[in-house]
Formats: structure tokens, C-alpha cells, sequence
């Protein structure tokens, strides 16, 4: 069976498609999956097991110029490239017309079919022309988990909804080494959404806290405005901070899963740390946590939400993550370094009496 994936954007919700992988390869052996992908992402799709063919689409560069003979000329060959092959399924995991029209284009084998989702769920996007468009079509519940979603929508489509499979918490194809992981924590403070941002005084005192723990502290920067937001923080964190280069996802993905853990904001390299299996806190400023944040692990969480999380909260979820990293010490070593921390971090000032950036 040749199955053809439709994900094109955004960055988290892209990554937190990539357990349909997992799921379709356990109920078919032997399934063969192609994606596509804004070009964005897809060097770092090229970098994930199981996938066959990356079909970059550069709709949202497309839009700028569509009358241009550049344009036209890749439109084309888009288009050749994917109907190049034909696919038993094509399953559309956006929902939006975009989407659509790109899975209503491939070529489909004499059985196959393209499908779907029927309905909108709570806090995912779907425009509803997009029933009309596709073969079939799955209804799904109001409110549930991202990537329950996804995974539901394959399992609907294809079949096997009952499989316990399902029931199993979401595995991520991409893999990192523990025993080479750094003693440094990596500080994903970058959003599209103003709505998603932490104070930058938390940062600077969550950021104090880490290297009074012992760790060095990794800032990204992945364009002009967190790169200014990213020197701030280094100045005011000193030496053991470090500025990440600007670089593309496929060259960052090694960089983060080399470090001992991430502290994220809801974003899309938060997302990333969840499917590297890095120990991780996501820090939600809006009521979606239970909609986009980790699931199944007990190294992985989310804090805030319903409010804007402080650093002690934070912090003790930091602190909580690492206790349950797999291959971690007895609970009584855990409880004596917990004690430790505590100690350092009496020390330090908290969110409203650090230094100024």
C-alpha cells in the first residue's frame, strides 16, 4: 500500500503529525508513505525514517508572485512531481482548502481514495468547502488532543480505529542518543504568536537558574527580532549562555538533541523536543495546552494555560521533568538533588526582582 500524506504547515502541527508514521508502519508492514510539505520543512522531514518521497510546496512563496514565469514554471512541475506516482490513499491532515486542492491533485491507483476530515474540532482549523472536495470524509469529536486527531483520522480512514494500537501512547520516528546529551538546556523562546510569548524577565531568571543548577544555556534565534531578543539574553545571562546560529531545522535538529532538555514555549521547536523524546516543558500563555501539549510521558509537560506560568512553576516542572527522564537515579538520589537545587535557587531573585535586559 502507497499512502500519500498531506501536512503543509505550520511547523508544530507538522511534527505532531509524524505518529501516523509509526501507527501506519505497525498496521501495515511493508506501507510505503510519501509527504507534502511547505519547503520549510521539508529538509527536516528528509532527516525522518519511514518516509519515502518529500514533496516540497511553496504555496506561501507562490502567492507572492502567481503570475510570474518563475512561479508558473514550479507550479508546474510541482504538479508533475506529484503525479508522478499513484496512491491507494491520500489522506489531507489540514483540513483547509489549500490542502485539499494539493491531495485532490495526486494521482490516485484504480481503488484508491482520497479522504478527510468531515467536521471542525475545537481550536483546529478547517474551512468547510473542503467536504466537497475530497472522496470521503471522517467526523471527528468536538474537543480532542492534536495528535489524537491525527492519528484518528488515519486510523478512521483506514480502517483500523478498534487496533490497541491506538490506545498506545504516540510514538515519534525521530530518535535521540541520552548518552550523548550535553549538560545544557536548551531555551526555545521564539514565537509567530505575540499571544505565546513569556516575559523576557522570566527567561533571564529561568535562564540564572539553569546555570546556578550547573547547566550552560542555548538560545536560538531564527530571524531578525528573536535574534535581538537572544543577544539580550545572552548579555544579561553571561558566559554560560550561548547564542545558537541562524540555521535551517534539518542542521538545529542534532543541535537540540544533543542538549539534556528543553524549555519551550507553545511553538513549534517545542514540538521538536517532544518528538526527539527530550526531557521538556512547554510554557502555554493561552488555554490550549490540553489541545497541543505533550501527552504520554513523564518527562514531558506543560505548564500554564488557564494563566501565564511564573518561573518558580516553571522551574519545579523543569526540576520534575529530569527526575523522570528514563535511566534517571533512585527517587532517593532525586530527592537529595531536588534539595540541592532548592537551596541554589533560594538564591536567586525571581521573576520580578532580576536584573533588567
Amino acid at each position: 500500500m502507497r499512502v500519500l500524506i498531506v501536512k503543509l504547515s505550520s511547523l508544530g502541527d507538522v511534527i505532531q503529525t509524524l505518529p501516523v508514521l509509526h501507527d501506519l508502519a505497525a498496521r501495515f508492514p511493508g506501507v510505503q508513505m510519501d509527504w507534502v510539505v511547505e519547503e520549510a520543512f521539508a529538509d527536516l522531514l528528509r532527516l525522518v525514517p519511514g518516509i519515502g518521497r518529500v514533496l516540497p510546496c511553496a504555496q506561501r512563496r507562490w502567492r507572492k508572485t502567481p503570475f510570474s514565469s518563475q512561479t508558473r514554471a514550479q507550479w508546474r512541475q510541482f504538479w508533475q512531481d506529484l503525479r508522478a506516482q499513484p496512491y491507494d490513499v491520500v489522506i489531507d491532515f489540514q483540513g483547509l482548502i489549500k490542502s485539499a486542492r494539493v491531495a485532490r491533485g495526486a494521482r490516485l491507483s484504480t481503488q484508491g481514495f482520497s479522504v478527510t476530515y468531515g467536521n471542525r474540532s475545537e481550536l483546529c482549523a478547517y474551512e468547510w468547502p473542503v467536504r466537497w472536495m475530497l472522496d470521503r470524509t471522517v467526523p471527528m469529536e468536538r474537543r480532542l488532543h492534536a495528535v489524537a486527531r491525527y492519528r484518528l483520522l488515519a486510523a478512521r480512514a483506514l480502517g483500523y480505529e478498534t487496533d490497541p494500537l491506538l490506545q498506545q501512547a504516540p510514538v515519534y520516528p525521530l530518535v535521540s542518543d541520552p548518552s550523548a546529551r550535553q549538560p545544557a538546556v536548551f531555551l526555545a523562546h521564539g514565537t509567530t504568536r505575540l499571544d505565546n510569548e513569556w516575559p523576557a524577565q522570566a527567561w533571564l531568571t529561568l535562564g540564572q537558574r539553569c546555570i546556578a543548577s550547573g547547566l550552560q544555556v542555548w538560545i536560538p534565534q531564527a530571524n531578525d527580532r528573536e535574534q535581538a531578543f537572544a543577544e539580550q539574553l545572552q548579555r544579561g545571562l553571561g558566559a554560560q549562555a550561548h547564542l545558537l546560529p541562524r540555521t535551517g531545522l534539518a542542521t538545529l535538529l542534532p543541535m537540540m538533541a544533543s542538549c539534556c532538555g528543553v524549555v519551550s514555549v507553545d511553538s513549534g521547536l517545542g514540538h521538536l523536543a517532544v518528538a526527539l523524546d527530550l526531557p521538556v516543558v512547554q510554557i502555554f500563555s493561552q488555554p490550549r495546552a490540553w489541545r497541543a501539549g505533550p501527552v504520554g510521558q513523564a518527562h514531558q509537560c506543560a505548564v500554564g494555560g488557564e494563566h501565564v506560568p511564573g518561573v518558580p512553576e516553571v522551574w519545579e516542572a523543569w526540576q520534575r521533568c529530569l527526575a523522570h527522564q528514563p535511566g534517571q537515579p533512585s527517587t532517593e538520589q532525586t530527592e537529595q538533588a531536588d534539595q540541592a537545587d532548592q537551596a541554589a535557587s533560594s538564591h536567586l531573585p525571581d521573576s520580578s526582582a532580576g536584573p533588567n535586559l
